[in-house]
């Protein structure tokens, strides 16, 4: 916390200091002008996107988007990902503040799903395809801090051809700030969370400073920006057992979600997190219609875990009973990674544009010790444990694009095209190390797990958008993809050898996508649009190649996985006037050979695997609106509620221990009904008032949907939470935020204990 404090205490500090010299001095200087620009009220209307990929070239997809002003109006802001939390049918699965697992759910897709969207910061991929789960498939947030956000911008559903069959859920576009002129800012944020579940009574604070600063000089733009952040969660776990540890006392009686016996004994996963993030961005305008530019970022995390104990021995003392949960939340985790992207763009304002764009992301390190156990007296845990590593994974991509407009840039004919190649790259060795926090990287040299293998993906794409009539607009496309993965090899052990080693064999397929799309406009007000896209996603590396122990119990890769295809049909009726707007979607979409990690009878034992799935089905409806309300001036009130009925249409390979069956039942992570309600209200220029609630329904995350039991460890609850938002503008130069996140102190798990009650201030400097 000393570190993120003073970052923002100098950074403040300076800017204060600076500008007492120059008022002191009595010599009058002569300036050159300069000009400020303070963020205007944020405009609700008209519906407008902010990326720069969607101004020059036609999506044929659902849009949402979100400008910096009124994020800043209505959210509280402290990570990136908070910023699209109230987007329509969207689900940001943050446990805590620093998380680096806060996966994407979507109108069709869970928390479980992260490779089934796809999240770009200025067209550089920042989702983890390497995976498809809530853990090391989270988008890396980091690489972006939240005073970088020029705006944001959410397509729904995989309409588009230039993006791959991970897009079936949707793709986020996250643009940031390229300043045109010098500017600089500095904030500083700070936020106490209060949390009282079982026996865990304590306020966890978080404290986060930014700086950026950016101008342009001739042809040459640039920008940095630079973020830390000291934070402590709430327990992310608590720790269950099947009986109360021989000689203790202090264990809750509690039942797990399906109704077996899990009394709780202690939390876990109280997490001390510090995080640096360091962007830069340099911008060459060789001419007045092409840009070069490169961007540089850097991210660091050092996390560590502490459980506590609800149990004490006969003498009154607190002890872990030899709970293996306390051993497992005790643990260190180092991470370092890097993300470089060059890209080279047109605008013409013509008929030709174009633009080319490479990236590579890397884990240079990812070292995460963790202790074998716990021991039987007292609060220790055992010397022994393991060092999983993660660095050396990565993933590159490239993009060539371009863009044919044969009658004009308003004529009647645009064509895109363009090729894609990416390729990622797992390396999970985990080691025995007989000193879990002293041994070296490698532990004693042996393996407990190891998983490795890449994939690489070609492809090519073409879309035309065509105005054949007034009014009307037909937009066609495909992708043809060429997919392989190679070099993969499983390794995992046990106490008495080796359970899995070896090689595993070469995967590749061959698929195409078509895509169709007709919009008609008609009335000066009104558009409707029927669309249709299929998409297939191919499996992660992890899927294929990554092997998790948890004590003797294995999570299982299947290497002979085969991409799973998904049709989805949407249509779209949208209003849209100077103070109201309104759409009606109604899709579906049938996924076959969907990839879901399911238990499952193998060699007489069940085991955790991915398997494919025969069919799933997601019917719903979403209802988007929003208004400005006339009477009161300065009066904004959206809404978006979304229905999906989810269903396992066919799943014949599906055995569960109870004989239960998955054909029928709710696809698991998908909640029947969400709803999303924002009040806003600005009585002046400077003040902006706001409010916002959101319900999450019923979801199941079992097959079988025998998941019954609610609020506890590892269940996924319904949950109803309202957020308080105030920002004032003091001058041209500061602003103030304040607001209170989960106002009522709303109690409930998705998975995890989700935090409490939460205060947040900002303070913030423009220049």
């Amino acid at each position: 916390m000393f570190r993120s404090n003073l970052l923002g205490g100098t950074t403040l500090a300076m800017l204060t200091l600076t500008a007492a010299t120059h008022a002191e001095d009595a010599t009058p200087i002569a300036l050159p002008p300069v000009s400020v620009t303070a963020p205007t009220a944020a405009v609700l209307f008209p519906q407008t996107v902010t990326s720069p990929r969607l101004q020059n070239s036609s999506i044929p997809s659902t849009t949402e988007s979100l400008t910096a002003a009124r994020i800043e109006e209505t959210v509280n802001i402290l990570d990136p990902e908070d910023a699209v939390k109230y987007l329509p049918s969207i689900f940001v699965r943050k446990r805590n503040y620093g998380d680096t697992q806060p996966t994407l759910a979507t109108r069709t897709w869970g928390v479980n799903s992260s490779a089934r969207s796809l999240v770009f910061v200025d067209d550089v991929p920042i989702s983890a395809l390497i995976s498809n789960n809530n853990t090391t498939g989270a988008p890396r947030w980091g690489m972006v801090s939240p005073s970088q956000i020029q705006g944001i911008d959410m397509l729904y559903g995989p309409f588009a051809a230039e993006y791959p069959g991970n897009s079936m859920g949707g793709v986020l576009l996250i643009t940031t700030r390229m300043p045109e002129q010098f500017q600089a800012t500095a904030s500083q944020t700070q936020a106490l969370q209060t949390f009282d579940y079982y026996k865990t009574h304590k306020t966890f604070p978080t404290s986060q400073s930014e700086a950026t600063v950016g101008g342009k000089e001739g042809k040459v733009s640039w920008f940095l920006s630079g973020s830390a952040q000291d934070s402590y969660s709430q327990p992310l776990s608590f720790i269950t057992n099947g009986t109360a540890p021989a000689g203790t006392t202090g264990t809750i009686p509690a039942l797990s979600k399906v109704g077996a016996v899990a009394n709780v004994v202690g939390a876990g996963g109280l997490l001390h997190t510090r995080m640096y993030n360091g962007t830069g961005k340099v911008a060459v305008d060789l001419n007045d219609w092409l840009r070069a530019t490169y961007t540089l970022g850097i991210w660091d995390g050092n996390t560590q875990s502490r459980p506590q104990t609800y149990l004490s021995d006969a003498s009154g003392n607190p002890t872990y009973g030899g709970v293996a949960g306390f051993g497992s939340n005790t643990y260190s985790w180092l991470e370092t990674h890097m993300m470089n992207a060059f890209s080279l763009k047109s605008d013409t304002k013509s008929n030709w544009d174009g633009e080319f764009v490479v990236t590579r992301y890397d884990y240079l390190t990812d070292i995460q010790r963790s202790s074998a156990g716990a021991l039987a007296t007292g609060i220790g845990v055992k010397t022994n444990g393991f060092i999983a590593r993660l660095d050396g994974t990565s993933w590159t991509t490239l993009d060539l694009k371009g863009i044919w407009r044969p009658t004009g840039p308003s004529g009647a004919h645009e064509v895109s095209f363009g090729f894609h190649r990416d390729e990622y790259t797992l390396n999970n060795p985990t080691y025995n190390a007989p000193d879990w926090q002293a041994s070296p990287e490698n532990g004693n040299g042996t393996m407990v797990t190891d998983g490795q293998g890449k994939t690489q993906t070609y492809a090519v794409w073409a879309q035309e958008a065509w105005k054949f009539a007034p009014g009307f607009k037909l937009t066609l496309g495909g992708r043809l993809e060429q997919w392989s993965a190679r070099d993969g090899f499983v390794l995992g052990t046990a106490s008495t050898g080796t359970v899995f080693s070896g090689a595993q064999p070469k995967q590749n397929a061959t698929t195409f996508s078509p895509k169709a799309s007709l919009a008609w406009k008609f009335a000066p007000d009104w558009t409707a649009t029927a669309s249709y896209g299929q998409a297939h996603r191919f499996p992660t590396v992890s899927e294929l190649y990554q092997i998790v122990a948890t004590g003797s119990t294995f999570t299982i890769p299947n290497p002979n996985l085969t991409p799973e295809t998904v049709n989805t049909g949407e249509f779209a009726i949208e209003r849209e006037t100077e103070n109201t707007r309104v759409r009606l979607s109604i899709f579906e979409e049938d996924t076959t050979n969907a990839l879901v990690q399911q238990t499952n009878l193998l060699n007489g034992a069940f085991a955790s695997t991915w398997q494919n799935v025969g069919h799933t089905r997601n019917r719903g409806v979403e209802l988007v609106t929003q208004a400005k309300i006339p009477w009161v001036p300065g009066l904004e009130v959206s809404n978006s509620v979304t229905f999906v009925d989810s269903r396992i249409v066919s799943d014949p390979t599906f055995k569960a221990a109870t004989g239960t069956t998955a054909t029928g039942k709710h696809v698991p992570y998908v909640p029947d009904w969400r709803d999303t309600v924002q009040v806003t209200y600005r009585p002046t220029e400077e003040l902006a008032i706001s409010a916002a609630a959101r319900y999450n329904g019923k979801m199941y995350s079992t097959l079988d949907n025998s998941d019954s039991v609610s609020h506890v460890m590892g269940s996924f609850d319904k949950f109803f939470v309202v957020d308080a938002h105030v920002r004032y503008q003091l001058s041209n130069y500061l602003v103030v935020n304040a607001g209170i996140d989960n106002l009522f102190n709303e109690k409930y798990f998705e998975f995890h204990p989700f935090p409490g009650r939460t205060y947040l201030a900002n303070l913030k400097l423009r220049f």
